[in-house]
């Protein structure tokens, strides 16, 4: 994910061990795997729906359309952020150490490095730090447990979906709320990089990779396409 502020957590999301809300839209695990064929045991539809059954607002709100559409599209960018749930680390190890934002209040843990991890690929200091604020967790100075334990990695991809606008207005979640479109959901996780970028060849590629597993997604759960699909 492209560096950005890091919003608070909102008010209406905790606590996040609260119950599942009985209107909350669920894939099924045949669903989960044929949408997931070769993801690694690491990502277990047991440990995603544990986790969206901790984030109550999450596919929960506006209508079953509405529900369903963000849920493909959360399944969507995730399918894109970790290679169809294949990566629990960033794979360019070259790039590890690159995520360390220093600045007032800002810093990094000796030896850690902020690379990405789970199922959004969470990156940046500033943002394990927040969300291991939000979760009750130490992350920024054990960032690694994002790639260990996989709980907490689906914890921090939901987290930021709902919470975290990056250099977008509004969060992936909100704006799926909103009616604004897939494509609002990618400016959010990846804008910086992503989006504005012109004709590039490579964004290019990325961005239709995202909007194909979005499509797939979307087809799988029977919900039309929400647009723009760019962002």
């Amino acid at each position: 994910m492209a560096a950005a502020g890091v919003a608070p957590a909102l008010a209406l999301l905790a606590p996040w061990a609260a119950a599942q809300s009985s209107a909350q839209f669920l894939p099924s695990p045949a669903q989960f795997d044929q949408l997931f064929p070769e993801r690694i045991a690491f990502y277990s539809y047991e440990g995603f729906a544990q986790a969206v059954r901790q984030t109550p607002a999450f596919a929960a709100r506006g209508s079953e359309q509405q529900k369903r559409q963000e849920m493909a599209a959360f399944l969507g960018q995730i399918a894109h952020e970790s290679d169809q749930l294949k990566a629990q680390r960033e794979y360019r190890r070259e790039n590890w150490g690159l995520y360390c934002r220093q600045g007032p209040g800002e810093s990094c843990a000796p030896g850690q490095q902020y690379y990405g991890r789970g199922p959004i690929q969470l990156s940046w200091n500033y943002q394990y730090k927040a969300a291991g604020e939000a979760l009750g967790l130490d992350l920024w100075a054990d960032p690694d447990r994002v790639a260990r334990d996989a709980t907490v990695a689906w914890q921090t991809a939901l987290w930021y979906w709902t919470t975290q606008p990056g250099v977008a207005p509004q969060s992936a979640h909100e704006a799926m709320l909103a009616g604004k479109g897939f494509g609002a959901t990618t400016r959010a996780i990846n804008g910086v990089i992503e989006c504005d970028q012109g004709a590039d060849p490579n964004t290019l590629r990325k961005l239709n990779r995202r909007i194909d597993f979005y499509r797939r997604a979307s087809s799988l759960l029977e919900v039309p396409l929400s647009e723009p699909l760019g962002c």
